[in-house]
This record gives structure tokens, sequence and C-alpha cells, in this order.
């Protein structure tokens, strides 16, 4: 299996250099933006357009007189602007995602790609196109040894950091030794992760941890005049920073996790959770969106598909909280204030770890008898674990 992995890097581009990346960052919003208009007026007329023809239309653009700015960047990040534009066409019609947005100058993201004809890449420095000096890039970590990047993807966060990523093939990513583990997961908020095994994952709370130095840095962007003055400019970026310092601790404690789950376990039962439905609870929007639970799924799904294991997601209304993992008695009621209870069977159960024992039940039942992973509504076809019967053979 060959594995293409994109690997990030900060780097301090020169007072040049930045100028550069940031016209080219605005000609490939003005491009995304441009083709975005044309296919949805041609939309309104129940017409479709396709990448080449976006394409045709950029030439003649940089034709004119008002576009003709467009010339003075690299064309190739251009129409790499054009390309994911027809791949997000193809997920709407494809029914994975809205219709495509406009990309705004303040809040959208500032990236480019380049590709292997605009960029060289010799003896660790990386030389982009329309640049004389490579990237001044702080290599944290080694490539791949004799690997030979195929895009390179620059961007600049809201913070002002810049970061280069180069796309590789990595033959380092194998699968591991087969395991005869197993744990099921059970996400929450007190504890981020409870396992079936009787761990407890305390949750870090990183936003709650900045809030204070957070709210004063609102605040204080809150008074500055609107527009783009020196001293906003200033402001947002303060925030920004903060709103940085959160996400980055958030995802490194996010990627330990997951890593150490995968290398030690060979099937990985997990809820399928509706977060974008949960996080509309007013009371616990917040709690929910710094606990990332969207985001441990899916470095848990890419990390496991790497390293040969197992992921299985159960039916998000299985009563895993509800039943008891001893005797199988199910109760009718159990709200979030009991954390602990006793069946009638005797046994005393833990809230988080009964329901993770549960999870890891009906997801080796899923792994056995060939259940469906998510509700029959969503799946034609299959069933989900909780519905699952045995079939009836015919006399």
């Amino acid at each position: 299996m060959h594995v293409k992995r994109a690997f990030k890097y900060r780097f301090y581009p020169t007072d040049a250099q930045a100028a550069e990346l940031s016209r080219t960052f605005g000609c490939v919003r003005k491009v995304y933006n441009l083709a975005l208009a044309a296919r949805t007026e041609a939309w309104t007329r129940q017409e479709r357009m396709n990448y080449n023809q976006t394409s045709a239309m950029l030439t003649a653009w940089k034709k004119t007189e008002e576009l003709a700015y467009l010339n003075d960047v690299s064309s190739v990040p251009l129409q790499q602007a054009l390309r994911h534009l027809q791949m997000a066409f193809t997920h709407f019609f494809g029914k994975r995602a809205k219709y495509p947005r406009f990309k705004s100058r303040k809040k959208s993201r500032k990236s480019a790609e380049y590709t292997t004809s605009a960029f060289r890449f010799r003896d660790g420095r990386l030389t982009l196109a329309k640049m004389a000096e490579p990237l001044d890039i702080v290599w944290s970590r080694p490539l791949p040894e004799g690997a030979a990047p195929s895009t390179a993807t620059v961007s600049q966060d809201a913070a002002g950091r810049w970061y280069v990523s180069v796309l590789v093939e990595d033959p380092t990513v194998q699968p591991l030794p087969g395991a005869e583990t197993a744990v099921g997961i059970d996400v929450g908020l007190d504890h981020l992760l409870t396992l079936s095994t009787g761990e407890k994952i305390t949750n870090p709370r990183h936003e709650r941890r900045d809030r204070t130095r957070l709210a004063l840095a609102q605040r204080q962007l809150a008074r500055k005049a609107k527009g783009d003055g020196a001293n906003r400019v200033k402001a947002r970026r303060k925030t920004a920073k903060v709103y940085a310092r959160i996400a980055d601790r958030r995802r490194d404690h996010l990627h330990k996790l997951t890593t150490r789950l995968v290398r030690e376990n060979q099937t990985i039962v997990i809820e399928d959770l509706a977060v974008r439905n949960m996080v509309k609870n007013g009371s616990l929007a917040r709690a929910i969106s710094d606990a990332a639970w969207a985001e441990f799924r899916s470095m848990l799904e890419y990390k496991a598909q790497w390293y040969g294991r197992e992921v299985i997601a159960i039916d998000r209304w299985f009563p895993s909280s509800r039943l008891c993992s001893a005797c199988g008695t199910l109760r009718d009621k159990m709200p979030l204030h009991v954390r602990t209870w006793t069946c009638d069977c005797g046994t005393t159960h833990d809230r988080d770890v009964n329901a993770a024992k549960n999870i890891l039940a009906v997801g080796l039942t899923v792994s056995v008898c060939g259940a469906g992973v998510r509700p029959q509504r969503s799946t034609p076809g299959g069933q989900s674990a909780t519905k699952q019967k045995p079939l009836r053979r015919k006399p």
C-alpha cells in the first residue's frame, strides 16, 4: 500500500517572498470567485460548465486590461484553484456537500497549491515559481528518504504564520503486526474518552483554559473601529493567535491519543454521533466543540486505514448507557446526572464504563454478523447493529 502523506512545516518568508505570495493568494481568490460566478450563472440557465471551459475563460481573462495582473503570478496555483472548484461541484452534484461559496478576503483560508512544474526541490531546499530564493523552512521532522514532493501548498493562517505542506509517498507507513485486543470508546465532556477497559482519559478543555485570555483579546478587538485600520488588524491578529494556540494544543493531544489507540488495538468501536446536530444545543455547544469529537474520529479512521486496523461506528441510537453490560437488562430512563447505577442483577455500573463495554459488544457483533454501521434509513440494504436479527432459513 502506497500512502500519500502531507508533511507540514513552518517557514519564514522574506519581504519579497511574502509580497509575492500575498499577490498569489489574492489572484487565486479572484479566479475562484470569477469561475464560481460564471458557473452559477450557467447553473441558473440549467447549463453545466466544466473545468476545461473555466480554464479557457481564465486565458481570456488574462488578456483583458482589468485582469492583466493575473499574469504577474504563477499560472499553476490559478489552474489548481479551478480544479478545486471542479472538485467542489463534483461533491455538490454527488450530494456530499453544499453548493460552493465565494471566497472572502478576510475570512477564507489563504493558500496556493503548486505542482511539480511550479517548484524545485533539491538538497532539502524548496524554491517556488517566480521566486529567486528558496523558502526558509524549519524542517521540524525529516521527509521520508528519497521522497519526491508531488505538490507544495503554501498557506498563511489568521495569526500571520506561514506554512508549506508537501505531499509525498511515505513508504514507512506499513500495516502493524496483528493484535488480539479490541476496545470500545464512549466519548464525553467530563472525561474526553472512557474505554471499555475502565480507563478514563481526562478532557483537557483547552478552550476553557484560555477563555480569559480569549475574552480579553475579543473585547479589545470589539473596541476598535470597524474597517482595515492598523489597530483593528493588530487586534484581530492577537485574537487569532489565541485561537491558534487552542487549536494547536487540541490537535496535538488528539494526535497522541489516536496514535496510541491505533497502535494498541486491532479493533476500535465508536459511536456514530451526529456532532453537527449536537452543537445546536446552546448549553453544551461550546463544550462539545472544544472536545472535537468529529476531529477525533477523522484521525482515528485514517490512521487505522494506514496501519491495518479496523474502526467500527455503531448506530447512534444504540442505548449504550441504559443497557446493563452484565445481564442485558434495559432501563427505561437514564438522566444525565446519574453517573453510577445498580442493575436488578446486583451489578453496580459506572455509567461511562458500562456504555463503553456495550459499545464494544455491539461493535464486535457488527464485525462478526455483518450488521450495518449506520441506521437502516441511511444505508439501503443494511441493518443497524441494534436491529440485527437472525436470518430465517427456508425449509
